[in-house]
């Protein structure tokens, strides 16, 4: 750790072989695969140990969704729909996403990391020149801690909010007051139409609000393939979701109500409302500029995490703040592989860089898998169609209908759902797959095995899947394929 001078005015100084900035997921699954690389590491972070996902996204949203899921599920079923007769107890939804969340409290994470050997420096971190970051603590002191070999920014992402007359006095939800929010809003209304935005309509729905949803666009989900948003906007309506399509808001004014006029004439009040329009890296009080980069942009990389136009090899960016794939198992994957590039280049060990190398996180160009948790659930990994082609691939989209395979229709009375597959027709291999239906997103991880591995559809054939389960939609798409 080196020596440490005794805190008052002046700098406190300590040296790392790895300084870390950012202790959400990527930073500590990339602090920790450092670590078990042999090297010292610090982790620099001003917020809650565990980060975005833990405290105001990932967890406490699908801790609201789950109970609407499996009462929406226990009504498909006969039997089970005449006990669930009821509506969800909003209080008990949001005491179990408090538990969740570990009220907001990072105890057990700051005793994960301290067991881990990894040491946590609290404060705001700032890049201050090559392999040095400047911490404001919170006692109003300043440490400075220095690099051998690198330093990592795991910082994510904040919301984006649109530049709206009014916007900003209004007080918006963003998306973490919409996920730790304490009160059931009676009236919501949700700007945008992307996974943020279904599924906080979907919870809130569910919780008992009245919820309009204002679309710029003509669909829901616009990069996954159409037909998921068609049907996340079916079943949003059928909750009593007023979803609007091509419409926009042009002022929002808070009177204690929030009224939004609409860009095309006509008034929407409402409680509260959520903007849910995008992301943007969270660099704009980083000190790049002091290492030569733009501040408030994403930190562009190679496959090895190295930061591009930063001579040295030594600054790395992991998870959302690079850009490459805004989810948090994207994140925790570039971390572990990030880690244990630092670690070997530290050793003088060789890289292995080629595709699927253990040295490269090829899975963010080729296999990322994503789940929306709507109703009906979103579950996709890979190319869409649309991406195929406009990639200039010879494909095939081979469709099934996941409520003609039995399993489907002992899982829920009616079952509607849709199967995707799209097929490298000169390899005869999967580039992507989706899935739409009720508990699809366990179907998932065999569609990004089966891309991840390049698997030939004539050894998928041998893959037999157990009979009565929704996994035989597997078997009926290679069917339908084989002709």
């Amino acid at each position: 750790m080196g020596l440490q001078r005794p805190i008052g005015r002046q700098d406190v100084m300590d040296e790392f072989d790895v300084v870390v900035v950012g202790a959400g997921p990527t930073g500590e699954n990339l602090a920790d695969r450092a670590h078990a690389g042999g090297l010292s590491v610090a982790v620099v972070e001003s917020e809650l140990v565990g980060g975005e996902c833990s405290y105001w996204a990932c967890m406490p949203s699908k801790a609201l969704l789950r109970p609407a899921a499996a009462l929406a599920d226990a009504r498909r079923v006969p039997g089970a729909r005449e006990a669930a007769t009821g509506t969800l107890d909003a209080e008990a939804v949001l005491k179990r996403r408090d538990e969740f969340t570990s009220h907001w409290k990072d105890d057990g994470q700051v005793d994960w990391l301290e067991g881990a050997g990894l040491v946590l420096v609290r404060g705001h971190g700032r890049l201050d020149g090559p392999r040095r970051v400047a911490v404001d603590t919170p006692d109003g002191g300043r440490r400075v801690l220095t690099a051998r070999h690198a330093v990592a920014v795991c910082t994510g992402t904040r919301a984006a909010l649109p530049g709206l007359p009014g916007l900003a006095e209004a007080r918006p939800w963003t998306s973490r007051e919409a996920t730790s929010s304490e009160r059931v809003p009676p009236r919501l209304a949700v700007i945008g139409g992307g996974v943020v935005a279904c599924e906080m309509a979907t919870a809130w729905r569910a919780l008992g609000s009245e919820v309009v949803q204002l679309v710029r666009g003509s669909r829901l989900l616009p990069r996954m393939e159409p037909f998921a948003g068609e049907a996340v906007a079916e079943n949003l309506r059928a909750a009593g979701v007023d979803v609007r399509f091509d419409t926009s808001a042009a002022e929002v004014r808070r009177e204690g109500a929030v009224t939004l006029t609409l860009d095309g004439g006509g008034t929407v009040t409402v409680d509260e409302v959520l903007c849910a329009t995008g992301r943007t890296p969270a660099t704009a009080d980083l000190g790049l500029e002091t290492v030569g980069l733009a501040p408030g942009r994403s930190i562009e990389i190679d496959s090895t995490g190295l930061a591009a136009g930063v001579p040295g090899a030594w600054l790395y960016a992991a998870g959302d703040v690079n850009g490459r794939a805004l989810l948090t198992h994207q994140g925790k994957y570039q971390g572990r592989i990030f880690g244990t590039v630092i670690a070997d280049r530290a050793a003088g060990r060789p890289l292995d860089t080629a595709d699927w190398g253990r040295s490269v996180a090829t899975a963010d160009e080729r296999a990322v898998p994503q789940v929306v948790f709507t109703d009906p659930e979103v579950a996709a990994v890979g190319l869409t169609l649309e991406d195929a082609t406009r990639a200039g691939r010879r494909v095939r989209a081979v469709d099934y209908e996941i409520g003609d395979v039995a399993g489907a229709s002992l899982h829920a009375d009616g079952y509607q759902g849709r199967a995707r597959a799209v097929v490298d027709l000169d390899r005869e291999i999967l580039l992507g797959a989706t899935f739409v239906g009720s508990g699809v997103a366990e179907l998932l991880h065999s569609a990004t095995i089966a891309v991840t591995g390049e698997v030939p559809v004539s050894r998928l054939w041998h893959a037999v899947p157990s009979y009565p389960t929704i996994s035989e939609v597997w078997l009926r798409l290679l069917e339908t394929y084989r002709g």
